[in-house]
């Protein structure tokens, strides 16, 4: 038995590495077709000294992302930047 879930695992890591790697391999075939930008929509959330919080926007900032599954270049993937255009700043 412990040799399947060794097994097992080393699969899943294998797959991981391979998937990873691949995504590296077509975001550099793409070369600067690989990058955008998202609008993201930053707003502060201060709290008062009542227990409220109040909400103030921010101007919008495009933040630059890459078109790929994973995180490459230490930018986010712009789908997932995509799902979160609203982003709070606690303060």
């Amino acid at each position: 038995m412990g040799r399947l879930i060794r097994k097992s695992i080393l699969i899943v890591l294998a797959a991981a590495v391979f998937l990873y790697s691949a995504d590296w391999l077509i975001l550099q075939a793409k070369g600067a077709n690989g990058t955008g930008t998202v609008e993201v929509h930053p707003y502060y959330a201060v709290p008062q000294k009542n227990g409220k919080t109040e909400f103030i926007l921010s101007d919008p900032e495009n933040v630059p992302c890459v078109h790929s599954m994973f995180p490459h270049r230490g930018q986010q993937p712009c789908w997932y930047l995509s799902g979160k255009q609203q982003k709070r700043i606690d303060m």
